[in-house]
C-alpha cells in the first residue's frame, strides 16, 4: 500500500532524528547539535521586512484563536510581537548582534580564578517558544589576556536571546570565551527554571534544572571545590 505524505515524512523525522520521535524531542528536551538550527538563507531578509512578516503572521494566528483584533488593546499586538522577537528575545539569533569584545593586557599577573556569577538571563525554549529563566555563573583564568566583566554578561545574554536549550547554552557560551580568552580554562554554570516544565506538560513548579561546562584546569576536583564554594551565597 502507498504511504501517505503525513507517513511519508513521520517516517523521515524518526531517521533524521535518530529514532526519536518530534513529540519525543521537544517533551524530553533533547537538541540535535551544539549550533542554533538556521536555514541557510535566514538572514535574506532585512530585519524590517521580517517584522511586516511575522506581524501579518501573528495576527493571523490571533485571529484562528478567536481573538477580536479590532479590539483597542489587541489591535497593535501582532506589531509588538514583531518587533519583540526580532529586537529582543530573539536578536542573538543575527550574528551582526554579536558583542564586540576587546581584551586587555593582564598586567596586574592575576593568574587566579575569576568568576562572574548570578548573571540573569531570559531564554525561550525551542520546543515550545515559552521562557527559560536563570542565573549563569562563568569562570575562567587569564592566558595572558583580560576581557572586561560587563562583556562576560553581554556574552551570556547573546546566547540567551535565541530559542535554546540549556545544554546548547552552556556550551555555547563556554566555546565562545575559550575562542575569546584562548584558553581551555574555562567553567559555566547555568542554574534555569522552564516554564514549558513548569506551566505545562508535567507542570512541575519547584524544579529547576543545572547544567556545567568544565574545561582545562577546571577539570580538577580542587577547581570545581574552590569554584563552587564561591558560588555558595
Amino acid at each position: 500500500m502507498k504511504k501517505t505524505n503525513l507517513e511519508l515524512l513521520t517516517q523521515e523525522n524518526k531517521m533524521n532524528l535518530n529514532g526519536y520521535s518530534v513529540q519525543d524531542i521537544g517533551d524530553d528536551h533533547l537538541f540535535t547539535g551544539l549550533e542554533t538550527p538556521m536555514k541557510p538563507d535566514a538572514f535574506n531578509l532585512s530585519d524590517t521586512e521580517k517584522k511586516e512578516k511575522i506581524a501579518i503572521l501573528f495576527e493571523e494566528i490571533m485571529d484562528v484563536l478567536g481573538l477580536d483584533l479590532t479590539d483597542d488593546s489587541l489591535k497593535g499586538t501582532p506589531k509588538r510581537v514583531a518587533k519583540m522577537y526580532i529586537e529582543e528575545i530573539f536578536s542573538g539569533l543575527n550574528p551582526e548582534n554579536k558583542p564586540k569584545i576587546a581584551l586587555f593586557d593582564n598586567k596586574y599577573q592575576y593568574n587566579q580564578m575569576l568568576v562572574e556569577k548570578n548573571i540573569t538571563f531570559y531564554s525561550n525554549c525551542e520546543h515550545h517558544f515559552v521562557p527559560i529563566i536563570g542565573k549563569a555563573h562563568v569562570a575562567y583564568i587569564s592566558s595572558g589576556k583580560v576581557i572586561g566583566l560587563s562583556k562576560l554578561n553581554r556574552i551570556v545574554h547573546y546566547f540567551a536571546k535565541r530559542p535554546q536549550v540549556q545544554e546548547r547554552l552552556t556550551n555555547q557560551i563556554a566555546n565562545e570565551l575559550k575562542t575569546i580568552l584562548n584558553t581551555e580554562d574555562i567553567a559555566v554554570i547555568i542554574d534555569a527554571k522552564h516554564l514549558c516544565v513548569s506551566s505545562r506538560g508535567i507542570k512541575d513548579e519547584t524544579s529547576a534544572t543545572v547544567t556545567s561546562y568544565y574545561g582545562g584546569a577546571f577539570k580538577k576536583q580542587a577547581k570545581i571545590t574552590e569554584l563552587q564554594n564561591y558560588l555558595k551565597d
